[in-house]
């Protein structure tokens, strides 16, 4: 079980850096861009942290507030679900 848990978070990862660092070039090039729904999709379903890193690497919707916003609440999220595991509550 912990085998499939790790290569899941390195899949989801891998997918959201791609996803991201795509975005971010078609931003660049002016191009039709990735919906921020995928975006927060991914940040839900994989590991948060990943997604914070990829976001700074890539200076990607660091000032947008209202994705910031919802950002930070999916983040919220995961350490109150991290708690609640860890101390099975």
């Amino acid at each position: 079980m912990n085998q499939i848990l790790i290569w899941y978070f390195v899949l989801i990862n891998i997918v959201t850096f791609v996803v991201r660092w795509l975005d971010k070039w078609k931003a660049r090039k002016a191009k039709w861009r990735i919906s921020e729904k995928l975006l927060f999709i991914l940040t839900l379903i994989g590991w948060f942290l990943w997604a914070l890193i990829w976001m700074q690497l890539f200076r990607h919707k660091t000032i947008k507030w209202k994705f910031l916003t919802w950002f930070w609440l999916i983040i919220f999220l995961w350490i109150v679900l991290a708690i609640v595991v860890l101390f099975n509550i």
